[in-house]
């Protein structure tokens, strides 16, 4: 990876705060100083914010070489083609599953560019996600093939998954290069210790948002956080849109009930997940956080350590994981999971006195991992 001039990584970082509490005069200079336009476009383009670069070059009046602007607008234009057209395929979509009474949940892409961005051209259109019930699997995909997408992951006969603790199936149309995720699970890390945040979670609390003029279903805006910090946590928050995403969403809801939201991330063991997305959105985007929870958040020391870690690292080594003698996903747990975590480990794992009170050939070694449940109910030094 080619090093970043200070230059380009001052002015990504004020096009992150701009939006919030940024200084139009200082884009302006620092978009002055730029002398090779090409590398701060290939990393905006990295971190999905080209859309979000224009529009906040043209509104500042920063002086841009004409082809450079030329190209930027010739960009945004793509993606609000892109987006556009997502929007119409997603409320098509969305009508033959309500046809067939199939709930489903939009989420990220245009509906969040649409709820928290209030525009869908300000923000990168990507796929169409939607979340729904397990139970409707079958019939919902059965709906996409006859909408001309092919199932590109794979499944059984019956349409059910073919691989374990595997939560989505990813379509892709030929003709016109729509990609559809399908979910029926929410995930992060961790599946044995993960809680299993579906419908059942979300679609209770639903809004709506509306989009190409019609009323969508929506995430409500404390599990909207939960799964943007979420979600961003799962990939190692390489990419600055991530970051932006998590402050707009608290630029837009200033009224949110914290109390709630910090007990709702505790009982679902996303509270160190909500804490980092905070932190780097404060810290990176300047992002409105009331001071208390901000002191809450910063008292954890592995969300502001990996905060610390992320805000540089979203430039110079985007999808590193620090170096730490505890492995991030393990970081990332609350107390009570990385204690069932670490006693599932030591419980199921075979040791020296399993072998030595039944000595068993090695081609039957795997039935210890039968025998050793048993055994630690009669023998302490198992545990």
């Amino acid at each position: 990876m080619m090093p970043i001039d200070p230059e380009t990584r001052e002015l990504l970082k004020e096009v992150a705060r701009y939006p919030f509490h940024g200084d139009g005069k200082r884009l302006e200079n620092l978009a002055g100083k730029i002398v090779d336009w090409n590398p701060l476009i290939a990393l905006a383009h990295q971190h999905r914010v080209v859309p979000l670069l224009y529009a906040e070059l043209l509104g500042s009046g920063a002086s841009v070489p004409p082809e450079i602007l030329e190209l930027l607008r010739a960009d945004h234009d793509r993606n609000a083609f892109r987006s556009l057209a997502n929007a119409t395929e997603l409320v098509s979509i969305l009508k033959r599953f309500d046809e067939q009474s199939i709930p489903a949940m939009p989420f990220k892409g245009v509906v969040l560019a649409a709820s928290v961005y209030k525009s869908l051209t300000i923000r990168p259109a990507g796929d169409l996600d939607l979340l729904i019930f397990e139970r409707d699997l079958k019939r919902a995909t059965a709906i996409l093939l006859e909408n001309g997408y092919e199932l590109k992951t794979e499944a059984h006969e019956d349409g059910s998954p073919s691989i374990e603790n595997y939560y989505e199936y990813h379509f892709e149309r030929a003709s016109d290069g729509m990609v559809l995720e399908l979910r029926w699970r929410l995930e992060l890390t961790q599946p044995r210790f993960r809680h299993n945040l579906g419908m059942d979670w979300v679609w209770p609390r639903r809004q709506t948002v509306n989009l190409a003029g019609v009323d969508v279903p929506n995430l409500d805006p404390e599990r909207s956080l939960l799964m943007l910090c979420m979600h961003g946590s799962k990939h190692v928050w390489s990419r600055l849109i991530w970051i932006c995403d998590v402050a707009q969403l608290l630029e837009q809801h200033t009224e949110l009930d914290w109390n709630a939201v910090m007990k709702e991330a505790k009982r679902v063991g996303l509270f160190r997940s909500l804490a980092l997305g905070l932190l780097l959105a404060r810290r990176v985007c300047g992002a409105p956080v009331p001071r208390g929870v901000l002191r809450r958040f910063e008292s954890n020391s592995d969300a502001s350590d990996l905060a610390a870690y992320f805000e540089e690292a979203v430039f110079d080594k985007p999808g590193k994981m620090p170096a730490s003698r505890m492995p991030y996903s393990f970081r990332l747990l609350d107390l009570r999971d990385r204690v069932r975590m670490s006693l599932a480990m030591n419980f199921i794992r075979p040791n020296a006195r399993d072998r030595e009170i039944l000595r068993l050939p090695k081609a039957l070694h795997l039935l210890y991992y039968l025998i050793r449940p048993f055994r630690v109910l009669l023998d302490r030094s198992a545990r």
